[in-house]
């Protein structure tokens, strides 16, 4: 039985992942600790297998930066530190894709990380000191996901869904973005929990999202038809050139499909079949009531 600690007690991605391996009753002991405060220090790290290390801030007020840093990089790092003083064999990192600090474009294994924002920059710094302790006890594995949606998510998916359910139309634009949903990632976290993986790892949905498609599966699933036209496409041609809100709604931001150890490919020589839904149902599931 695989014995995995959470930091992060009200972690979404967290959560999900317990749930997610309840269908292995007999495989898996998950627990979560808050490490809001330094109660963790007390805990003892012995005997698990890995920490999977979700506790991460956001969003701050601008007068207090410093608090990314603090959390996000230092305190991650005391925690991996700990984590190998005693014993356990892997820490896992969920890092961003934000590393890369752009709006749109087209991310190889060649594209090199430019964070921009005080949260990109210290996930980022986060990666280079978490790295410098692995050795071959004591495995890290790096995640850069793209944007995570599932049932009860937050962020960018749930105010789409709310606006595009409230539009009668929407353009009709060819666009591509690398996305994730929940119940992908939480069995890709248990293939690389399973086989000790590390490095810097790249999950994504097997297909690309296209923002049209996306609204019109949203509508779907609550028993509606939107309409799309090639009317704006004029416009937002302009947006995308001025606006950060227009990139990251309608520009391409993808991963190149090689990095992502898709349902077809190995990572460490592992195979990653971890897409249990395909892109339609995942809204669906996304969007039940």
């Amino acid at each position: 039985m695989k014995k995995i600690l959470i930091t992060g007690a009200n972690s979404y991605i967290g959560n999900s992942f317990k749930e997610w391996l309840k269908q292995f009753p007999n495989d898996y002991l998950v627990e979560s600790i808050s490490v809001r405060d330094d109660s963790w220090k007390e805990k003892c790290f012995m005997g698990y297998d890995a920490v999977l290390h979700l506790a991460a801030i956001v969003h701050v007020k601008q007068k207090a930066v410093d608090k990314y840093f603090e959390v996000n990089r230092d305190l991650s790092v005391k925690i991996a530190e700990k984590a190998k003083s005693e014993g356990v064999k892997q820490f896992i990192f969920l890092s961003t894709m934000a590393v890369y600090g752009c709006e749109t474009g087209y991310i190889t294994s060649k594209t090199p990380p430019i964070p921009k924002t005080p949260y990109a920059k210290s996930k980022y710094e986060a990666e280079k000191l978490l790295l410098d302790i692995e050795d071959d006890d004591f495995k890290i594995a790096i995640l850069r996901p793209p944007i995570v949606y599932g049932k009860g998510c937050k962020g960018n998916y749930p105010r789409l869904s709310i606006l595009v359910n409230k539009l009668p139309i929407f353009p009709d634009v060819e666009s591509m973005r690398s996305m994730l949903f929940i119940n992908n990632l939480s069995e890709f976290l248990r293939i690389v929990v399973d086989n000790r993986l590390n490095g810097i790892l790249f999950p994504q949905n097997r297909d690309y999202v296209n923002i049209t498609e996306l609204a019109r599966l949203i509508n779907l699933a609550h028993g509606k038809n939107i309409q799309v036209t090639k009317l704006f496409n004029w416009s937002i041609a302009i947006g995308l050139r001025f606006s950060k809100t227009f990139q990251k709604i309608f520009g391409n931001l993808i991963y190149d499909k090689s990095l992502s150890g898709g349902p077809e490919s190995m990572v460490n020589g592992i195979p990653m079949n971890y897409e249990t839904t395909s892109f339609e149902g995942s809204i669906m599931l996304t969007e039940a009531s």
